[in-house]
């Protein structure tokens, strides 16, 4: 069942759920409430084979990988400053970025989540995910501040379209759909996100 405005903000009060900052009223609709983009965007190297013709591609299968280590290595990925006037993201340009919002869905509380892209900019092309909209009941969880729930959102954006568009800090650039689980989970969620920080947090 999908939460109503009224249940998500019953949802907040009770400490159900929590939404940090919660969004303004504007950016509230009936089912949904629309989430902001972070300052700082990741945009992956390109591989090249070397004289071989070896190259050090990704292998998400190997033993050890991970992608928040990639993300945060210079020789694999750029973190980008999104400018005064906005970030262009360029026809078949792929980017990782976050949501300035914190999300926390305590496992009891039976509440999971969807994050969904919005209209305005699908009608460019410009989509926020790659077939992982799911967020988990228990998200949100961090081991290393066990006493401040609550992490942000990655997002996979994307632009498939023939326009360049500008992407700007604090922009609405998705929306959080909530559901209600039927019964509480075994365990919460313990991926290798479960302590991922915003880039912006990340950067010196």
């Amino acid at each position: 069942m999908i939460l109503s405005d009224r249940e998500i903000r019953a949802a907040l009060d009770a400490g159900f759920l929590k939404i940090d900052p919660v969004p303004p009223e504007d950016l509230w609709t009936s089912t949904a409430v629309d989430l902001t983009l972070d300052a700082t965007l990741v945009r992956w190297k390109e591989v090249r084979p070397d004289a071989s013709g070896r190259a050090d591609y990704p292998r998400p299968s190997g033993q050890g990988f991970n992608v928040r280590t990639m993300a945060n290595d210079p020789e694999r990925a750029d973190q980008i400053r999104i400018p005064a006037g906005g970030y262009p993201i360029a026809p078949r340009e792929f980017l990782l970025g976050y949501t300035r919002q914190s999300i926390y869905l305590p496992t009891p509380s039976r509440i999971a989540a969807r994050v969904e892209g919005k209209s305005s900019l699908a009608r460019l092309g410009v989509g926020v995910h790659v077939t992982a909209p799911t967020i988990h009941a228990g998200f949100g969880y961090n081991p290393e501040r066990p006493d401040e729930p609550g992490l942000p959102i990655q997002l996979e954006i994307f632009n498939i379209g023939n326009l360049t568009v500008l992407l700007d800090v604090d922009m609405p650039i998705c929306q959080l759909i909530l559901e209600e689980v039927r019964e509480v989970p075994a365990k919460g969620y313990a991926g290798q996100f479960s302590s991922q920080k915003s880039f912006t947090e990340l950067t010196p």
